[in-house]
């Protein structure tokens, strides 16, 4: 049987766990763009390992440091107009601030998460048609079985003027799926995860224009500087932004 740690020394043990980071990963060379915080690099993740990639401080990881640099640079995210925004599967690295930006209009959803806001199926969203200003749903598609009816329900409720930011994991060349799969194991070995239900390549972005998305697609080169690129952690596991708008 595997043993349990009690709750209070789990959170101690963790405590002292995150200060060595800390203190090991302290410098100037690497800045975070979430938490504006330097350190001389980003600690390894993940399975396999990913060198360079979560901030000793915050917890964001590649894609998150690319997400904000984009909300500042190329957005108006932090103009303090009041706004609604969905935010599916809220990552707590990013939750606080996205909150104190946007204000009582921000709400955090998921089906399964008993902490969001609002619990939601994203195939069959209770907003109503073009309600919503912004939307963020990163990491999410590939765990949907009728992703392409999500991705309506989304186009369907926002705003004429509002944008979606709208993020998956691209793996392989083209698309894979199948729906028929559900044993955990063969879902680990054909698409990466147990709970995923297909690899993207790709034409993900050819779905998205499918459903009505003007879809435009930037990457890490496009916001920044080869030596800035390398000082916020910025890599091929970051991803590309994919910039939603209505027709």
């Amino acid at each position: 049987m595997k043993a349990v740690l009690p709750t209070r020394l789990y959170v101690l043990l963790r405590g002292i766990r995150d200060n060595a980071y800390k203190v090991l990963y302290r410098g100037r060379s690497h800045l975070c763009p979430v938490c504006e915080r330097q350190s001389r690099g980003f600690r390894s993740v993940g399975v396999p390992r990913r060198k360079n990639a979560m901030c000793v401080y915050c917890g964001s990881v590649e894609r998150h440091r690319l997400l904000w640099l984009f909300l500042r640079r190329s957005t108006d995210f932090f103009n303090g107009r009041s706004r609604t925004m969905l935010h599916f599967a809220p990552e707590s690295c990013l939750e606080s601030q996205m909150r104190a930006a946007i204000g009582p209009g921000y709400i955090t959803a998921d089906l399964f998460d008993p902490h969001v806001d609002v619990r939601l199926d994203i195939t069959r969203l209770p907003q109503s048609d073009q309600s919503i200003d912004i939307i963020y749903c990163s990491h999410v598609l590939e765990h949907v079985p009728d992703d392409r009816k999500a991705m309506r329900e989304l186009y369907r409720i926002l705003k004429r003027e509002g944008w979606a930011i709208l993020l998956v994991p691209i793996t392989v060349g083209q698309t894979i799926e199948d729906p028929t799969i559900t044993d955990p194991a063969e879902r680990l070995r054909l698409f990466g995860q147990d709970d995923h239900v297909r690899r993207y390549g790709p034409d993900y972005v050819d779905r998205l224009r499918e459903v009505g998305f003007i879809v435009d697609v930037i990457t890490p080169a496009n916001l920044s500087s080869p030596e800035e690129i390398v000082r916020a952690g910025l890599s091929p596991e970051s991803g590309e932004i994919y910039y939603c708008r209505r027709q």
